[in-house]
């Protein structure tokens, strides 16, 4: 089936997701307030404008400031803040917008590391319930891990990896453990990375110029940070059980988040 998309959320990920399905039926997007909407749609343009080979269109895309008018998409999508309580409060939303029981409405998070099983049990539907985590930028990676709670019916499974061969993404199915596979692997070789620049006293320009020319990696382990959010990778790091390096408190103390605000391991205009 055609899914109608929606999308709970007005950040880098949930507008990324807007773009590429602009280029296949269109979503839409819901943000907090109007001015969360209007910041949205500004980013929504201009990444609609580098896609318009692939049939990009912003027109396709609603965006509104009232979660009830996701009421009647086929296919809901929470992608806010990486915190389990605000997940979990706006999921429980999204489950009431569903309403009786006979909807076939599947909802989704887009958390990178936590649980999907419990995130699911906050929307009263875990049976009609995925993980989508999706890369940043959206627009360009092709990547998505896949999780399923126990109960997730065979319908949520196949609407699911079609939805996401729709969109263009390869999706991986993956077990629900902190971190899945991707994170599980990186954010250790990146937490190092910060470690080893502290206790060598290098700069980050160092670090990264060793492993994007020595090792291949198409962007350093600190410009990646940056690319990801220094908040966001403390959370995801909690999540997978790793000690937040010393480095990296400082800078997320500071309010140096990373690209995102201008500033973190590198400063950018």
């Amino acid at each position: 089936m055609t899914e109608t998309l929606g999308i709970a959320g007005s950040g880098t990920i949930a507008v990324g997701l807007a773009a590429v399905a602009s280029t296949v039926e269109g979503a839409t997007l819901w943000a907090r307030s109007p001015q969360s909407a209007q910041r949205a749609r500004a980013t929504l343009e201009k990444q609609c404008a580098r896609l318009q080979e692939a049939g990009a269109d912003a027109e396709r895309v609603r965006i509104v400031s009232d979660i009830t008018a996701l009421h009647g998409c086929t296919y809901l999508v929470e992608a806010i803040v990486e915190d389990h309580a605000s997940k979990a409060r706006t999921l429980s939303d999204l489950g009431e917008l569903c309403g009786q029981a006979e909807d076939q409405t599947i909802i989704a998070t887009t958390t990178s590391s936590l649980s999907v099983g419990e995130l699911a049990m906050a929307t009263g539907r875990p049976d009609r319930f995925a993980g989508l985590h999706v890369f940043n930028p959206v627009t360009r990676m092709e990547l998505v891990e896949v999780v399923f709670p126990q109960v997730a019916t065979a319908q949520t499974r196949t609407r699911t990896l079609a939805l996401c061969e729709r969109l263009g993404k390869t999706a991986v199915e993956v077990p629900d453990t902190p971190g899945f596979v991707v994170n599980r692997l990186l954010f250790p070789y990146l937490f190092d990375a910060i470690r080893l620049m502290s206790e060598g006293g290098l700069g980050p320009e160092q670090v990264d110029t060793c492993m994007t020319l020595g090792a291949g990696m198409p962007m350093g382990p600190l410009a990646l940070l940056d690319f990801v959010g220094l908040d966001v990778a403390v959370a995801i790091g909690d999540s997978i059980g790793l000690e937040t390096p010393r480095a990296l408190a400082e800078l997320v103390s500071a309010g140096a988040l990373g690209k995102k605000v201008g500033r973190g391991f590198y400063k950018y205009a």
